[in-house]
């Protein structure tokens, strides 16, 4: 059906007057944008797990909606995406793909690729030398066999291909470097400035490109020579004026719009992004294409916090709407059915080939010619070979400009599709981080100088926080030096990897005197402990983590061991929020539940998870002071190394005015006593599990080190500490009603990771939280009715020891005996150990005594570390008393 797109509105009159929505250019440009989106997310969400760009499902959601696949239905083409709304959904998506540029321009630092000098310059040169001429040979080879390919002139048609196959994608890598952590390090400052060289020089060869085809097959052979020569002079002009004269302009409007100076005028913002458009408008008008423009004018703005604001106000707009827009009407030009027959895919297999080759070799061999090691000669080598969305966008003014064919555009989206998704794959096959040393651990810590590092997702932390951390501060002693780390997740923004720049030395979080001027710590945090810090004796350091959620951990133990701190706080993932009603659980997400999982796993130092119920609330108003009122805490005493630990840090909250301590110790009765325990390997990988060590083997002397902490307590604080002792086996309804009552603003307890008795019985119950432990995990629990806050402590094991997920078997002796054959061949640790000392009893000679000795040791080392239900000999070994005993 021919449309006369004159007589297209914008805007349709509504169904109820006979108007099908569909043959107006508004509602139409809705429908396809919402489904652009709904494909691209969809498909992002996918390939989340293969780490891969978003860019890639964005162009091949284009792929799947267009020609190739849906398309190929005329009927939905024909109303979802005619022909007359091309021109419009291009402009919409040119907008996008303007101010994306100029965001490439705000991001390229080029202090730093006068940082790298010689070396990256060099390794550029060969990364874009070494692919432009291979991509020459490869468009010999293209237009003498694609039919219609020879239309095109020589000159334009080679600087295109040599562009397609020698250009890398600066944002993508940034992204990829950041995640990796090597953004800011010497290799990361490498990559960058040769991947900025690289793009200048693209940039430059694609304006002389444009400036050769001007109508491609039309009048680009057919024009004056002059007119080429015209362009490119007032290209040159156009650079040296924006250099010269816009540039210390806009030095001057970033120092009007500092910190030091007022809220930002909107006029300059308005007036920048006003001039965005104007020099993308100038570089079309003189016939380069308009990205040109809006890219060099973003390299005028210095790097700060203006280029962050202008980031901040522009960047979801453009990456989260537009921008998708330009890929997707890429894929809608790509008709990938055009490659049919085997000299067409011979020929993807040899475009491909040649751009991936001469990339990443040209890249190696002059890397290790500049002494960089092998291995990261060839992660620069991937690096520097991808493509992605820059490249898309020359394809793209090549079949525009028509240049490049069906066939040819498809062929070369198929290989940026291919470079891109093999990036990161062989990036991390690759690379193997280096492991960082640091200080010794928290043992060092003088007692007199508490030094602790306390973590925040943002604002809605503070004021618990503070409230946690000036309780367990003695008024009377040394200073106070307190860490604070805000999280942020790296995401896909621009203003994520800007801030990785600023807030991150050597590729890792880099800890300063306060700075009140990094816009990534939020304003309200940055002024609640500048005001906690100004109360005196406590002495504040921050930094910021900017890392994805699956190697968050990484930073945070890293600055735990490098500061020497004895022990980390987190913040819970949920966060109950009091109102007049009911309280509003707040959750951050699952990822960063698994955050704190690794923290726990990984950690040298003791770590504490802080379950928020509102401590503190009452001194939201007055961030930063002490609350005068008495808090009470409850601190509750199973036993073990975790509870010692939550002992201490009672000792140090006793020792200021305004908290009330009580320590609840709960006791085993009399046929508790009796009873044995056993802890062995979980039956079902399934179901969630709490993870104990299995490596303390001696009860009786943790029952010593119990006693003798709750002695020492007790004489240290006898008549300031309120102490009782619970009894009896109903122990869950026992914690349940402590943390109902409300009695105590915060409970602490241990994760008990060595678990006594009374608290592995409690490990049978299904866990909601299972990193917290069988006691905090009930406390933490949302369908208790709990209302006090939760500190869970995990204290440091001086041995690196592996924690196994296990079940827990309760019986009496007798019970025990006859349930071992039913133990699926595993068997416990210190059964294993008691036979063998029967067998050293039994046999006196000196040689069996020291084999048996050296056995022992032997397998003492790896029962500690190896689940035994595991080894097929298990049976044969549990037979080994037996066998000696026969010996003659």
């Amino acid at each position: 059906m021919t449309v006369n797109i004159t007589s297209i509105k914008t805007a349709s009159d509504g169904v109820w007057q006979g108007d099908n929505p569909f043959d107006h250019a508004f509602p139409l440009l809705i429908v396809q944008i919402v489904l652009v989106l709904v494909v691209g997310r969809s498909l992002a969400f996918l390939l989340k797990p293969l780490r891969q760009p978003k860019v890639i499902a964005e162009i091949v959601g284009g792929i799947l909606l267009g020609p190739s696949a849906l398309g190929r239905n005329q009927t939905y083409m024909h109303r979802i995406f005619p022909k007359w709304s091309t021109p419009i959904l291009e402009s919409v998506a040119s907008i996008g793909l303007l101010f994306f540029l100029f965001l490439v321009g705000l991001e390229l630092d080029l202090s730093s690729m006068r940082r790298s000098g010689k070396r990256a310059f060099v390794i550029a040169a060969a990364g874009i030398s070494v692919p432009f001429i291979l991509g020459i040979g490869v468009a010999f080879v293209l237009r003498k066999t694609i039919e219609g390919a020879d239309k095109v002139g020589y000159a334009q048609y080679f600087v295109f291909m040599g562009v397609a196959l020698s250009i890398t994608a600066f944002p993508v890598l940034a992204r990829i470097l950041a995640e990796l952590k090597l953004l800011t390090t010497r290799f990361g400052e490498t990559a960058m400035a040769a991947a900025a060289f690289n793009d200048i020089v693209a940039w430059i060869l694609l304006a002389l490109a444009v400036a050769l085809a001007g109508n491609g097959e039309e009048g680009g052979s057919h024009k004056s020579p002059l007119v080429s020569v015209w362009v490119l002079l007032s290209g040159c002009a156009f650079v040296t004026f924006m250099m010269v004269v816009i540039k210390p302009a806009m030095a001057w409007v970033a120092h009007r719009c500092s910190p030091e100076h007022d809220a930002v005028d909107e006029a300059y913002i308005c007036l920048t992004l006003a001039t965005v458009m104007i020099s993308g408008f100038i570089t079309d008008f003189i016939g380069i294409h308009f990205i040109f423009g809006a890219f060099i004018f973003g390299l005028t703005i210095p790097k700060g916090d203006f280029a962050e604001k202008l980031i901040e106000r522009i960047e979801d707009f453009v990456s989260g709407l537009l921008l998708p827009l330009y890929f997707a009407s890429s894929g809608l030009k790509t008709d990938v059915t055009k490659i049919s027959g085997g000299k067409a895919w011979g020929l993807l297999a040899m475009v491909i080939t040649a751009a991936c080759g001469g990339k990443i070799l040209g890249t190696i061999v002059v890397a290790v010619m500049c002494m960089m090691s092998v291995r990261e000669s060839i992660i620069l080598g991937f690096l520097m070979n991808t493509k992605g969305l820059v490249e898309l966008i020359v394809l793209n003014i090549g079949k525009e400009k028509k240049v490049l064919n069906d066939e040819v555009f498809a062929i070369l989206v198929l290989m940026a599709l291919f470079t891109t998704f093999i990036t990161t794959p062989a990036v991390m096959a690759v690379y193997k981080p280096a492991r960082r040393s640091g200080s010794a651990g928290s043992s060092s810590s003088k007692k007199y100088d508490l030094r602790l590092l306390a973590c925040v997702h943002g604002p809605g932390n503070i004021s618990s926080l503070i409230n946690l951390i000036e309780s367990t501060r003695s008024v009377n002693k040394s200073q106070l030096k307190l860490y604070i780390m805000h999280l942020v997740e790296l995401t896909e923004r621009s203003s994520s990897i800007v801030m990785v720049q600023r807030v991150r030395k050597n590729g890792l979080p880099f800890v300063s005197r306060f700075n009140y001027k990094v816009r990534a710590f939020h304003e309200r945090v940055a002024v609640a402990f500048r005001a906690y810090g100004q109360m005196g004796k406590v002495v504040v350091r921050t930094t910021t983590a900017i890392s994805t959620l699956s190697t968050m951990h990484e930073d945070i133990c890293h600055v735990a061991k490098e500061k020497n701190v004895p022990m980390i706080i987190l913040p819970f993932h949920k966060r109950w929020i009091k109102t007049d009603g009911p309280a509003v659980v707040e959750n951050v997400g699952h990822g960063w539940r698994g955050v704190n999982q690794r923290v726990l796993t990984n950690a040298e130092c003791s770590v504490a998870i802080l379950v928020d119920r509102g401590l503190g609330d009452e001194s939201q108003q007055n961030l930063g002071s002490v609350t005068t009122a008495a808090h009470k805490a409850c601190v509750m005493f199973f036993g073990g190394p975790d509870d010692r630990e939550c002992l201490e840090l009672a000792g140090r909250m006793v020792e200021h005015p305004a908290v009330n301590v009580t320590v609840l110790r709960f006791v085993e009765g009399t046929r508790v006593e009796q009873d044995g325990v056993g802890l062995k390997s979980a039956p079902s990988k399934g179901r969630e599990k709490y993870t104990f060590s299995t490596a303390i083997d001696h009860p009786d002397k943790e029952k010593e080190g119990d006693e003798k902490a709750i002695d020492d307590f007790q004489k240290k604080w006898e008549g300031i500490v309120e102490y009782r002792e619970i009894k009896g086996t109903n122990i869950v309804e026992s914690i349940l009603t402590t943390g109902k009552s409300g009695e105590y603003e915060l409970i602490v307890v241990g994760k008990a990771r060595f678990p006594t008795a009374t608290v592995a019985r409690l490990a049978d119950r299904q866990p909601e939280h299972a990193e917290l432990g069988p006691v905090g995990d009930l406390l933490a629990s949302s369908n208790h009715g709990i209302v006090s806050s939760v500190l869970v402590i995990q204290q440091h094991d001086k041995v690196q020891l592996e924690d196994v997920s296990v079940s827990v078997a309760t019986q009496n002796e007798d019970a025990a005996n006859e349930a071992d054959t039913d133990r699926d061949g595993s068997i416990s640790y210190n059964e294993f150990i008691t036979a063998m000392m029967n067998v050293r009893r039994e046999h006196k000679e000196e040689h069996l005594l020291k084999a048996f000795e050296s056995l022992c040791k032997l397998l003492d080392n790896v029962i500690a570390h190896v689940d035994l239900s595991k080894i097929p000999l298990i049976d044969d070994i549990k037979k080994i008393p037996e066998v000696v005993a026969r010996l003659p």
